[in-house]
């Protein structure tokens, strides 16, 4: 039995998993993700973040270099709620509180400034009451800014948002499909700062490693990711495939107007995309897998469908 792939299909591809699959633990299933998922809008008004390096936060006191950075920041070009619609069910998440701005605001940001989390979860949310079979995990893995005040109005809104939904840290090999389904939970949040100890619904950000090649030529990236796949644990852990291409400084500035999708993802996407088709997914196999821009190929759709292969292995 072929799984269902199409995009009228995607928005709820884990509730139409034959019950083979939904009883494996999700350690072991192929899941799409994407990268700086939140980057689709970045204010150029806004200050700086204070994730960039002092050098770069004077030069964007100019206008034109905010919007140069722009072009840099934005990593994706659909919404929550059109990633989840696609089949993206893994999310990469940096916030950072606004430096100067009063109160404990917190804001997605990569470069510059994004939308407000509160926002961002709320949008998530409403997906999930819509489709409750559908299971996300939120990796928040990059703080800025941010004191004990910050992460205690950011946890308490996480449990605002998705309330009994939350799934509670325990052996990731009991988290199946089926066993969240009996619960009603939907959301298993990565968080990686010490606060996650003090909540049972927050897990620790070495549950879900995520190897960064940090390189801007292709077969290093795929050489990179097999060998990281091959080093996976076998047990106990997510596991994060960063199909993604980083800019160096010089990459940027040959190419400043063209922007991350013109220099890097366009070209290169297409190989990336034979990568993930050549995977199969299982304990040593790949698990969650992001990328920049995936709407641009058939990304999401492609990653789904490697469950295929172990639907066959039931069978065989």
């Amino acid at each position: 039995m072929a799984l269902e792939s199409s995009s009228s299909s995607s928005a709820h591809w884990m509730g139409s998993l034959p019950s083979a699959l939904s009883a494996l633990p999700l350690a072991n299933l192929a899941i799409p993700g994407s990268h700086d998922s939140f980057s689709y809008w970045v204010d150029e008004k806004s200050p700086v973040g204070p994730d960039q390096a002092t050098a770069i936060k004077r030069l964007a006191k100019i206008s034109l270099v905010r919007k140069v950075m722009k072009k840099w920041s934005v990593t994706q070009n659909l919404t929550f709620k059109e990633q989840l619609e696609g089949g993206i069910r893994y999310f990469d998440l940096r916030v950072s509180s606004k430096p100067g701005e009063a109160g404990q605001e917190i804001y997605f940001i990569h470069g510059l400034f994004g939308i407000k989390v509160w926002d961002g979860l709320m949008e998530i949310n409403t997906f999930l009451e819509h489709h409750p079979k559908e299971v996300i995990f939120l990796d928040f893995n990059h703080f800025y800014a941010m004191d004990n005040n910050h992460h205690v109005y950011l946890i308490s809104r996480i449990q605002e948002v998705f309330g009994s939904r939350l799934c509670p840290k325990e052996c990731v090999e009991n988290v199946t499909l089926q066993n969240l389904w009996e619960k009603q939970q939907q959301v298993l949040i990565f968080y990686h700062h010490c606060f996650y100890e003090q909540h049972p619904f927050l897990w620790p950000g070495n549950k879900i490693p995520a190897p960064w090649a940090n390189t801007t030529n292709v077969h290093k990236l795929l050489q990179f990711l097999d060998t990281t796949r091959g080093e996976r644990a076998k047990q106990g852990t997510f596991h994060v495939s960063q199909a993604i291409l980083t800019p160096r400084v010089k990459t940027i500035a040959r190419n400043l107007i063209r922007g991350l999708k013109n220099t890097l993802v366009h070209k290169n996407l297409p190989s990336i995309l034979d990568w993930v088709k050549l995977q199969k997914p299982g304990v040593m196999g790949v698990n969650i897998i992001t990328s920049d821009f995936v709407e641009l190929v058939d990304f999401a759709a492609t990653v789904i469908a490697l469950n295929d292969l172990l639907l066959e292995d039931n069978e065989s």
